[in-house]
């Protein structure tokens, strides 16, 4: 038993010891980086006072051993203090802590008063009035005022920085939850069970290497740990190697003992092929860099600032807002910069069928007629595995990559050294080939994680520029499709208008004043159809001349031109001339539709009456008729929108629509109120002109009738 309680304080010593000497070659001066040290420093030389006691070194005795444990205890509490005033200085305001050192230190002060008067034979017993089992009590309150202090330190720090100290709360938590659990039971029993007591070296080393990665995680400690990935990987496949040969040793003792007489034969072919196993496993590469993959993403350091590489990426692409080669251009050079390479070139999916390059950086001109079918082996292999080729990977080992035929243009690229592929939800849209880099650098776990993830983000904004454009296209068709329906509609109107002349022409062609009125409405289709051919030219659905329009002249212009459909429209416009700012053409136009559309619902036997009015500076126009009328409904849902219509194929359903768009363009108002068989009347409400406007346009028009 000697010999384990020795083993255990060696361990003991021997891991607290270099885990401190490493924290002195990595000290910044810092509080916490320096009980830290002390901390470790007192730890590992508590387990060298007991490893002497135990080999029976003359001036040393139990209560020295346990004074050395108090001032252990002290060491990590005045750690844990430090960390949680950090951690409370950092987070939200908490509880002051002012007082927990007081409290902390005179626990131990009165500890190490009990175990002196231990050891100078002063009676306890005879002291408190009861048994000396009163010092137990006392470590089995220091362990919990140690378990207590981690709780708080955990419980303080903030959610997303617990996982930087999680390790050294475990580690710490576990030596003193171990001590909770020794002393209970010997405050219990009245006695420290050997065997508990004498592993404590071999537990308490178990939470070096946590403590160990929480200094590696939290470098404002001011202990900057840095262990090479080389010494954590041998150490690791050490490690890993030995708790290997031992489960196997487990297992063939178990086929030993249990074998019956072909125990020790069996024993002997498991050994032999575990040992074959053991030699294949190490010299598997594949194993190798993937173990190292491993210890590189969970104990190390991000080779990238991922933040600062990401905000370079998309400010690059940012940087060029014009044509779409030049937004690919700049998404090549964005790529390329991210490895240092000296050129690239984007490829892209067109028609669906074949991948040809579109873009390049540095390359000085396109491949011409070069071309990757999608069907081909490189694309599948590109869409279904996402992986980086790294071509100088497969040209040392094309196994990998399972023997893919590379095509013929690649392969007379010079220095091509890297596909990326582009897949947007698992579907390849492109990818980048990419040259040597800069600085010859070997592809890595994080190079390659860095492109795939650039890769995403890049065919998410090439297809976004993909539907830019298309809703772009689209909207021209659009502007060109409702250019095209309210040009259609006018000439419906127009059309309507001579036919109705040419329908009355043979019976009053002989009336003068029917001849007139033709010549007249003649007249006025040329001249709109030719404004309707300039508005074309120049791109817009009618003219844009603003300007002061005396509403009576408008309203009998209008009424004039219709005056050849029944039932013929009634004018009621006062004395008062009522003007507006407008464009006079627009204004004439939705008037029109309005009476026309109230002739066309309304009988030959009924009235459509038209009155102007002006009201709190406003102008009222309103246009009543005695027609079907139109149900609420109707109103509501469909009555301003294109395209709607109750006129079957004989109606667009774009007159009102392009009415009140007229209307609210000149700072009006349409409104409709109607009923099925009583009619429907619209009011325009519009503002008037100011009274200085309305002045100068009367004289205007005075001078003009002298």
């Amino acid at each position: 038993m000697v010999e384990l309680v020795v083993a255990s304080n060696a361990l003991g010593a021997l891991l607290f010891g270099v885990l401190a000497v490493v924290l002195l070659f990595n000290w910044k001066r810092g509080w916490v980086g320096s009980l830290l040290l002390a901390s470790t420093a007192i730890s590992a030389l508590w387990f060298g006072v007991q490893l002497a006691y135990y080999r029976e070194v003359p001036w040393l005795s139990l209560p020295v051993v346990q004074i050395g444990e108090v001032v252990r205890d002290a060491g990590w509490f005045a750690c844990l203090v430090a960390i949680l005033n950090l951690a409370r200085a950092g987070g939200a305001a908490g509880g002051r802590v002012s007082i927990v050192p007081v409290a902390l230190g005179a626990l131990c002060a009165v500890q190490i008063l009990l175990l002196l008067g231990t050891a100078e034979g002063i009676a306890l017993r005879d002291w408190f009035g009861m048994s000396t089992n009163v010092v137990l009590v006392g470590f089995l309150l220091l362990g919990v005022a140690g378990l207590v202090l981690v709780e708080q330190l955990y419980r303080n720090t903030r959610v997303e920085q617990r996982w930087s100290v999680r390790p050294f709360c475990f580690g710490v938590g576990g030596l003193f939850a171990y001590d909770i659990f020794l002393y209970s039971h010997a405050v219990l029993f009245n006695e420290i069970v050997p065997d508990l007591w004498n592993v404590r070296g071999f537990i308490n080393a178990v939470s070096v290497p946590l403590m160990a990665l929480a200094v590696v995680r939290n470098p404002h400690w001011k202990a900057d740990l840095f262990v090479s990935r080389q010494v954590v990987f041998h150490s690791t496949a050490v490690v890993l190697i030995g708790g290997y040969l031992l489960l196997m040793s487990a297992a063939g003792y178990y086929i030993r003992v249990y074998g019956g007489t072909w125990g020790n034969a069996l024993q002997a072919v498991f050994f032999f092929g575990t040992l074959l196993l053991l030699i294949m496993l190490l010299s598997s590469s594949q194993l190798r860099a993937r173990v190292k993959v491993f210890l590189a993403k969970h104990f190390y350091r991000n080779k990238y600032e991922y933040r600062e590489e990401w905000l370079n990426f998309t400010r690059t692409l940012a940087e060029c807002e014009g044509e779409r080669r030049a937004i690919e251009s700049n998404i090549v050079r964005a790529i390329a910069n991210l490895m240092d390479c000296r050129w690239g070139m984007l490829w892209l999916r067109q028609d669906g069928d074949l991948f040809v390059p579109v873009s390049q950086w540095h390359v000085g001109a396109l491949p011409h007629g070069a071309a990757e079918p999608a069907g081909s082996r490189l694309a599948g292999f590109l869409e279904n595995r996402g992986w980086v080729v790294d071509l100088d990977e497969y040209a040392a080992d094309p196994g990998l990559y399972d023997s893919l035929p590379l095509p013929g243009w690649l392969r007379e690229m010079t220095n091509a050294w890297l596909l990326v592929p582009l897949l947007l939800r698992d579907r390849l849209i492109g990818f980048v080939v990419l040259s040597r880099s800069l600085a010859n650098r070997r592809l890595d776990w994080e190079d390659r994680d860095l492109l795939k993830t650039v890769a995403q983000q890049t065919a998410s904004y090439l297809a976004l520029l993909n539907v830019t454009e298309d809703l772009t296209q689209a909207r021209q068709f659009e502007a060109y499709n409702r250019l095209s329906a309210f040009v259609v509609h006018d000439l419906k109107n127009l059309a309507a208008q001579l036919s109705l002349v040419m329908s009355n022409a043979r019976r009053y062609r002989d009336n003068p004043e029917f001849i007139a009125d033709a010549f007249a409405t003649v007249g006025n289709a040329v001249t709109k159809m030719n404004r309707m051919v300039e508005n074309l030219r120049a791109g817009r659905s009618d003219g844009a001349a603003v300007g002061r329009v005396n509403l009576a002249d408008l309203l009998a212009s209008v009424v004039a031109d219709l005056r050849v459909a029944e039932p013929v429209p009634t004018l009621d416009v006062g004395p008062l001339d009522v003007v507006v700012k407008a464009d006079r053409a627009r204004l004439a136009k939705a008037l029109s539709h309005l009476v026309q559309n109230a002739q066309e619902a309304t009988p030959a036997a009924g009235r459509v009456d038209i009155r102007l009015r002006p009201e709190d500076g406003y102008a009222i126009v309103e246009i009543a008729d005695t027609g079907c009328g139109m149900e609420t409904e109707f109103i509501r849902d469909h009555l301003f929108r294109p395209f709607d219509t109750t006129k079957g194929n004989a109606g667009m359903g774009i007159g009102v629509f392009e009415t009140r768009q007229i209307v609210t363009a000149n700072g009006g108002t349409l409104a409709v109120t109607s009923a099925p068989g009583e009619g429907t009347r619209f009011t325009i409400r519009l503002p008037q002109a100011p009274p200085e406007v309305v002045a100068t346009e009367v004289l205007t028009v005075a001078e003009s009738t002298r």
